[in-house]
């Protein structure tokens, strides 16, 4: 279980994960050996609204890093996510077709939404941010949000 770095701007809470890192764009990555576990992060998946489509690359599909991995669709916004590495997909969570709603009930756990073999994770990995980094830039994100409303 991740601990939580937490913060409340204006009525909303948001949280990220300490057992993970980020892209600026919210896809959070949790390596696994040689395998990548990613998901959308709870500011994320707050900001865009309730998740009614997910579409993730299929299992065998090559990705370069920041290649789409993956559309959602909401009832405010279409987001296309960047893979947070190259690889290629080996596993799609089965609740993206079924269940994408998951995405906002659990970001951090049944809501992941595929697992990646790396090609070179040593590579990827400095071009994504430590959990501080990432909780310093939402909170900047979410304040400007905040201020231009």
């Amino acid at each position: 279980m991740p601990n939580f770095l937490e913060t409340t701007i204006d009525k909303f809470t948001f949280k990220v994960a300490d057992d993970r890192i980020y892209t600026h764009a919210g896809v959070w990555a949790q390596v696994e050996g040689n395998r990548v576990r990613i998901g959308l992060s709870d500011f994320q998946q707050q900001r865009s609204g309730d998740v009614a489509f997910a579409e993730i690359k299929p299992v065998s599909t090559q990705l370069a890093f920041d290649d789409e991995v993956a559309v959602i669709e909401t009832i405010k916004v279409n987001i296309s996510l960047g893979s947070p590495v190259a690889g290629s997909v080996v596993e799609v969570n089965p609740a993206m077709t079924d269940a994408p709603e998951v995405i906002n009930q659990d970001p951090y756990g049944i809501g992941w939404m595929a697992v990646i073999k790396a090609d070179d994770w040593e590579a990827d990995r400095p071009r994504l941010m430590d959990p501080q980094t990432y909780f310093a830039h939402m909170k900047s994100l979410a304040q400007e949000e905040l201020n231009k409303g």
